[in-house]
């Protein structure tokens, strides 16, 4: 009989290793089954919480934010773009449209708070898929993930009531608990993401390989029985 872990996992929609690190973590899942049944919950974190309405070209902002030059920015993103591939997940555009629309970055407060919404009512399964589906609306279609409309738009697509989500986006109730859980990932010293807390209290920090999330989730079931 499997073992049941839950893994809460703190990222933003925008954070190419929170992908990258959701492949790796997936392989591992897989390599796992029938040993170790996991539940996923996707918390709350904004890389660029003081992001503009009209977001900033992502080239340009890796460099103005790391301190980079504009080809070191783009050798960052080559890498990365190796990176998801190894973990069997993509970073590329492939939304068809010539010219490609601009790599933006937005602000993300309110697809986090469509995430919560989510979670609370629909569960971890309903999350997961939106999760993803902002993921591909980011990455593969560069769709403008900031704005409200876009963000009711995916969530139809994904079967949530378009008046309900839009109603999530109006709760300041809402606002304010994903406020809550992205102090308390500061309480638990996550200062970048992915940042998986697995049953509460393991934390394994970066986009790590399948290798070493299998062995983390295999410690932790083995910590149960000791």
């Amino acid at each position: 009989m499997s073992e049941r872990v839950t893994i809460d996992i703190w990222s933003d929609v925008m954070c190419p290793w929170c992908l990258v690190g959701w492949g790796q973590l997936s392989r591992a899942l897989e390599a796992l089954e029938g040993e170790i049944d996991a539940e996923i919950r996707w918390r709350p974190f904004e890389l660029n919480p003081d992001m503009p309405e009209e977001g900033e070209e992502r080239t340009a902002h890796i460099a103005r934010k790391y301190g980079r030059t504009l080809e070191q920015s783009r050798d960052v993103q080559g890498h990365m773009r190796a990176m998801a591939e190894e973990a069997g997940v993509s970073l590329d555009y492939s939304g068809g449209e010539t010219p490609e629309p601009a790599a933006m970055m937005w602000n993300t407060f309110l697809a986090h708070k469509l995430l919560g919404w989510a979670l609370a009512t629909a569960g971890t399964e309903a999350q997961t898929r939106l999760k993803l589906a902002l993921f591909a609306a980011h990455f593969h279609h560069r769709r403008k993930i900031g704005e409200a409309e876009v963000l009711l738009d995916i969530a139809a697509e994904e079967g949530f009531d378009r008046a309900e989500a839009a109603a999530a986006l109006a709760d300041e109730q809402l606002g304010q608990m994903i406020r809550m859980e992205e102090r308390h990932a500061f309480d638990l010293n996550i200062t970048g993401v992915p940042a998986m807390v697995v049953d509460g209290k393991f934390l394994i920090p970066g986009a790590q390989g399948a290798e070493t999330y299998e062995n983390a989730l295999r410690r932790v079931v083995a910590k149960r029985a000791s």
